[in-house]
């Protein structure tokens, strides 16, 4: 048991980047804190911590140790909330990775009122639109918005989305007529530069026909947002997804251009590495959010 308290003390002290702020979150003393390092030191018989009066820094075998602490620390909880959710009750850190975007948007309002309901789950979200390895990034799970390809990954689907084609109406009064998909070659478009098809957008008739069009853009960002605030200032097209733009579709700040034809339809879901002794922290949050989205589709 000493030895567990050393180890979530060593771990403390690294994520914090203090022994002030470890004691804090482990609603203890600096000095027992330092105690408790030191005595782990003491009985690997290694130094862990480069310490100096400005700065900590992990030795190489600490850079080594604190990432198997880490997992066995992470293991403890999940038995522990394995246990528990056969009472209803789960407790531990639940690590999860979600776009940015979509995140702030429409997760961000959901995190407080899930640790209402489990007021013994800590939260650890990670918010970016770079696709994360589950396992050997050690998330639990992760929201994506994707046509998921296949892999190893467990997914539930929580909503469905239409990336839209849009402008502002300003920019469409000023810029060339735009009567079919080749037209938009030659506009200004502000592009989503992670997005699977590169610069060529690709949409559907009505008869299920996919049209495609190479388009050049005038703007690249990795960031929606971006792309959102340059169409909103009348520099352009964008194709963005309903999730972002649906609401200015329908304050009619932006316009759907070429409306009979539709984006693709990109699924929303809970993806974890594995069902087999699923702890009762993932299970809550997928069945959570799969209650908070119910599937719907941003349409606009």
């Amino acid at each position: 048991m000493d030895q567990f308290r050393q180890m979530q003390a060593f771990v403390a002290v690294v994520q914090a980047g203090s022994f002030v702020q470890a004691a804090q979150r482990l609603d203890t003393s600096k000095a027992v804190v330092s105690r408790l390092v030191l005595e782990l030191e003491a009985a690997l018989n290694t130094r862990l911590l480069n310490r100096t009066t400005r700065r900590l820094s992990l030795t190489d075998a600490g850079s080594d140790y604190v990432e198997r602490c880490r997992q066995i620390l992470e293991d403890v909880n999940d038995a522990n909330a394995a246990i528990s959710s056969g009472t209803g009750v789960v407790s531990g850190r639940l690590k999860i990775n979600a776009p940015l975007t979509f995140g702030n948007l429409h997760l961000a309002p959901l995190w407080g009122e899930f640790l209402k309901l489990h007021p013994q789950v800590e939260l650890d979200i990670t918010l970016t639109d770079r696709v994360v390895d589950l396992v050997d990034e050690g998330y639990d799970m992760a929201v994506r918005i994707a046509l998921l390809a296949s892999s190893s990954l467990v997914s539930r689907a929580l909503a469905h989305d239409e990336v839209l084609l849009c402008a502002s109406p300003t920019y469409l009064r000023a810029a060339p007529p735009i009567t079919t998909l080749d037209d938009v070659a030659q506009h200004s478009v502000m592009a989503y530069s992670l997005w699977s098809g590169g610069d060529v957008w690709t949409l559907t008739d009505a008869h299920g026909q996919p049209h495609s069009v190479s388009t050049h853009p005038r703007l690249r960002a990795n960031s929606g947002d971006t792309c959102r605030a340059a169409a909103l200032a009348d520099q352009g097209l964008i194709y963005q997804p309903g999730f972002l733009v649906g609401d200015d579709v329908r304050a009619g700040r932006l316009v759907r251009v070429l409306p009979e034809l539709r984006g693709p339809t990109l699924g929303i879901h809970a993806v974890y590495p594995t069902r087999k002794h699923l702890p009762g922290k993932v299970r809550a949050m997928v069945d959570f959010l799969a209650d908070a989205f119910e599937l719907p589709a941003w349409r606009a």
